[in-house]
């Protein structure tokens, strides 16, 4: 966790984009910080690109703040991103967050320095049985985590795969495929609740084969 400002432009390699803004920003005076991200799914594309460029030709006075944030970089947004990074206009500081270091080409890592915070998180064994599933232990489970994020349906999601390798329950390709259609669903934005509700009604009528 960063508890100052950082004053020159860096690369944040973190395990999660809304912890790490949420982290940071009361650091920085509110006129000062410009967030861009993209609002339907965690990818920064083009249009976030061309919005940050615009962003940094406003003149200000003051160093302003401008947060580059996508859990992956298109190659694209990136490449438009080289001129303006490498020459920032005066008073402006980039920081880019992001939670896939691979999705950073050299070239912009050869033009800013990082910073790698991502860090090893234990995963719970879900409580649920898996074995003995049935449509009372979903509706229970549904109902206690019928609110829960984005990032947190995605751990729930692995650690109900966890529960099912802790049980020895063997799948074949077909259900490990259910695991990774409803991470890939989350990550496009479906309701978590739909995802889990799906995923969990699958298991029940499988279980037999297990």
């Amino acid at each position: 966790m960063i508890t100052q400002i950082i004053e020159n432009s860096t690369i944040l390699v973190v395990n999660d984009l809304e912890t790490t803004l949420s982290e940071l920003i009361p650091f920085y005076p509110k006129h000062l910080v410009r967030i861009i991200k993209n609002e339907e799914k965690d990818e920064f594309l083009i249009a976030q690109a061309n919005l940050a460029i615009k962003e940094a030709y406003i003149a200000s006075n003051e160093k302003k703040y401008i947060f580059l944030c996508g859990s992956s970089f298109r190659n694209e947004a990136q490449n438009s991103l080289l001129k303006v990074l490498e020459e920032p206009p005066k008073n402006v500081v980039f920081i880019l967050i992001t939670t896939s270091k691979s999705s950073i080409l050299p070239t912009i890592y050869s033009r800013m320095p990082y910073k790698y915070l991502k860090t090893s998180t234990f995963k719970e064994v879900s409580s649920l049985d898996i074995a003995k599933l049935d449509l009372k232990d979903i509706y229970n489970f549904l109902k206690q985590n019928q609110k829960i994020s984005k990032n947190e349906a995605k751990d729930l999601i692995e650690s109900i795969l966890l529960k099912v390798k802790d049980q020895n329950l063997l799948l074949d390709e077909s259900q490990l495929n259910i695991f990774s259609k409803s991470i890939k669903l989350i990550e496009l934005n479906a309701r978590p609740i739909n995802v889990l509700t799906t995923l969990l009604l699958s298991l029940s009528k499988q279980k037999k084969s297990f």
